[in-house]
């Protein structure tokens, strides 16, 4: 029997290899979308919900001004919308409008989409069952990272 690979060896390819994957997924850019930096915003409120301004610069581990110029140009194209903070009037939570939503959901069905006809194209099916059992590995990863 093969003895089992390092976890820091796995630890290792893992990150070099997910981080190229997610890399690649960012660089695709299209139509009507935003930066990196307001995608990263955008989908830090869809995901976690309101969220003041510096509570999402703090968590993108960026200075409150960066994510107040980030916000105002997604205010600007009415991708976020701002209410009062119901706790501290004084400042504003911010979420996502409509339009906002509308275009997170577009651009991870165009990655999807993406990244399926690469898979299509440059895998064997032997290698797209390889992929699709390591995925729940890979979530499960995630729980204690």
């Amino acid at each position: 029997m093969a003895e089992a690979p390092d976890p820091g060896d796995v630890a290792h390819v893992l990150l070099s290899s997910i981080g190229l994957v997610v890399r690649s997924a960012r660089r695709s850019k299209f139509d009507g979308e935003v930066s990196l930096p307001e995608l990263s915003a955008l989908k830090r409120l869809e995901r976690g919900g309101p969220a003041t301004s510096a509570a999402l610069a703090k968590y993108e581990q960026i200075s409150p001004q960066s994510m107040s110029a980030t916000l105002g140009g997604l205010e600007t194209r009415g991708l976020i919308e701002r209410t009062p903070d119901p706790q501290d009037g004084r400042q504003s939570m911010i979420s996502l409008s409509e339009a906002g939503q509308q275009l997170v959901r577009t651009g991870r069905t165009k990655r999807t989409e993406l990244m399926a006809r690469a898979l299509a194209a440059h895998f064997t099916a032997a290698e797209l069952e390889q992929l699709f059992a390591a995925a729940p590995l890979l979530e499960r990863l995630a729980l204690y990272l």
